[in-house]
C-alpha cells in the first residue's frame, strides 16, 4: 500500500496518463468532423462548438469516470448489471464494432487517404490498391509493435507520440489563429436554425463515447502497472486523467473548428473535412503543409490503432483465456490489415447500423452508473431503461441499414418525440427509468 500513495500524486504520471488518454481518443475522424462542422456553422460557430464538446468531449469524460466511479472491472461487468447475457452480448457487439470491424481498420484508411495519397500524384486504380496494402501492412506491424507492451503505453504514447502530436497540430492551427483566412460566413443547414442541436450530434461522429468504456480498461491497467493499488487513488487519477484528456480534446476542437470557420471566404464551401485540412496546410505551408498534415493524421491514428488492439486482445484474452493476449492481437491486427483493403466506403456501410444501436445504450448504462446508488443499484430499474433504449436502437439500425417508407417515417416520426433529429430513444428511456423506479419501490413494499 505504500507504494500507491506516491505513485497515485506523482504528477508526471498524471499528465503522461491524461495525455495518453487523449490521445488514444484522438484519431482522423476527430479532426475532420470539426472542421467541416467550423465551415457549415459558419458564424453560429460557437453554439455549434458548445454542442459539439458536450458529446465529443463531455460523453468521454463521462464513460471513463463511470468505469472509474463504479469500480467495474470492464464494460461487460457494468453492463451486466442488467442481466449477465445482456452484459457479455454488449461487450463483444461493442469491442468487435469499435476494433477489428471497423474503427481500427479506419485508422489505416483514413490516414492513407490523407497522409499518402496526395503524394501520389494521380495514380491508377491497380496502384492505389497496391500502395494502401503496403502503407497498412506497415501501419499494422508497427501498432502491433506497439500493442505488444500494454504496460509501455504510457511512456511510449503519453510521454512521446502526443507531445508531437499536439505540437504538429498547435503549429497548424495556430497559423489560422495568428493570420486568420477571413472572416465567418453565413451557416448553413440546420446549423441555421439550431446550431446547438446540430453540434450535438455531429459530436456523436467521433464515436469517442463508445471507445471510453474501452480506453478507461487500459488507463486503470496502465496505472497499476505503475504501481497504483489503492482503489481510491486509482480512481481518482482515473478520472483526474479523464478530465485532462477531455479539456485537450475540447481545446483541439475549437481551434480546428475555428479554423473550418474561418476558411469559408478563401475556399469557399469543401466536400469534407479532409479537403478543408489539406486546403488550409498547403495555404499556409505549401508542401511542407501535406508533410505537416500527414505527420498529425498519422499520428493521431496510430495511437488509436494501438489502444483499439491492446483493449481488444486484452478483453477477448480475459472471457477466453485459453488463447493468449499475443493471439488475439495478432488475429485482430490481421482481420483489422485485411478489412483496411477493402475501402472505407465498405467498412462503414457494414458497421454503422451496428454503431447506431451501440450508441444509445452506450449513453444510457453511462448514466445509469453515476445514478446506480439514487436506486440502490436495482436490476429493475437497469431491464426497464436497457430495455425500452434497445427497442428504439433496434429500430435506427434498421433504419439505416434498409430504411423505412415516407408512411412509417412519418408514423415513427410522430410517434417518438426528436426521432427526427436521432433522439428517438431519449423519451424511452427516461420513461423506462421511472417505470423501473416505480416498480422497484413497489417491489420492495411487497417484501
Amino acid at each position: 500500500m505504500a507504494t500507491s500513495t506516491p505513485a497515485a500524486g506523482d504528477k508526471s504520471l498524471f499528465w503522461a496518463t491524461g495525455l495518453m488518454l487523449f490521445a488514444l481518443f484522438f484519431g482522423a475522424g476527430n479532426l475532420i468532423f470539426p472542421a467541416a462542422m467550423g465551415q457549415q456553422a459558419g458564424e453560429h460557430i460557437v453554439s455549434a462548438m458548445l454542442g459539439f464538446m458536450l458529446t465529443g468531449a463531455g460523453l468521454p469524460l463521462l464513460g471513463v469516470a463511470a468505469i472509474g466511479y463504479s469500480g467495474s472491472r470492464d464494460v461487460q461487468e457494468l453492463a451486466s448489471r442488467v442481466t449477465p447475457l445482456y452484459g457479455l452480448l454488449f461487450a463483444v457487439l461493442l469491442y468487435l464494432s469499435i476494433g477489428p470491424l471497423f474503427a481500427i481498420p479506419r485508422t489505416a484508411t483514413v490516414s492513407f487517404e490523407i497522409g499518402v495519397v496526395p503524394f501520389l500524384g494521380e495514380p491508377s486504380e491497380s496502384q492505389r490498391t497496391w500502395a494502401l496494402a503496403v502503407f497498412s501492412i506497415a501501419f499494422f506491424a508497427v501498432s502491433y509493435w506497439l500493442a505488444m507492451s500494454p504496460g509501455k503505453l504510457i511512456d511510449r504514447i503519453g510521454k512521446v507520440l502526443t507531445p508531437f502530436l499536439l505540437l504538429c497540430i498547435a503549429v497548424l492551427v495556430g497559423a489560422s489563429v495568428l493570420w486568420p483566412m477571413g472572416d465567418f460566413q453565413a451557416a448553413q443547414g440546420e446549423f441555421v436554425t439550431r446550431p446547438l442541436v446540430k453540434g450535438f450530434l455531429e459530436g456523436y461522429n467521433t464515436m469517442d463515447a463508445l471507445a471510453s468504456l474501452v480506453f478507461a480498461i487500459i488507463v486503470i491497467d496502465s496505472i497499476r502497472a505503475r504501481g497504483v493499488s489503492d482503489k481510491k487513488a486509482l480512481t481518482s487519477l482515473t478520472i483526474r486523467a479523464g478530465v485532462l484528456a477531455a479539456a485537450c480534446l475540447a481545446l483541439v476542437y475549437a481551434l480546428i473548428a475555428y479554423m473550418g470557420a474561418s476558411s469559408v471566404g478563401l475556399f469557399g464551401m469543401l466536400g469534407n473535412g479532409a479537403a478543408v485540412l489539406s486546403q488550409v496546410a498547403q495555404h499556409y505551408f505549401g508542401m511542407s503543409g501535406n508533410i505537416l498534415l500527414a505527420a498529425i493524421v498519422f499520428l493521431a491514428c496510430l495511437s488509436t490503432s494501438v489502444g483499439l488492439i491492446t483493449s481488444c486482445a486484452e478483453y477477448f484474452n480475459r472471457i477466453w483465456p485459453r488463447v493468449s493476449y499475443r493471439h488475439f492481437a495478432i488475429v485482430f491486427t490481421l482481420v483489422s490489415c485485411l478489412l483496411a483493403n477493402k475501402g472505407l466506403a465498405g467498412i462503414i456501410s457494414f458497421s454503422i447500423p451496428m454503431l447506431m444501436l451501440l450508441y444509445p445504450l452506450t449513453v444510457v448504462i453511462i448514466l445509469l452508473a453515476f445514478l446506480d446508488k439514487l436506486f440502490g443499484g436495482s436490476r429493475l430499474v437497469y431491464v426497464c431503461t436497457i430495455f425500452a433504449t434497445l427497442v428504439v436502437g433496434l429500430l435506427d439500425a434498421y433504419k439505416t441499414a434498409f430504411g423505412f417508407s415516407d408512411e412509417a417515417a412519418a408514423a415513427i416520426n410522430n410517434a417518438l418525440p426528436l426521432y427526427d433529429i436521432g433522439l428517438g430513444w431519449l423519451m424511452p428511456a427516461a420513461a423506462g427509468f421511472v417505470l423501473g423506479c416505480i416498480l422497484n419501490v413497489a417491489s420492495k413494499k411487497k417484501n
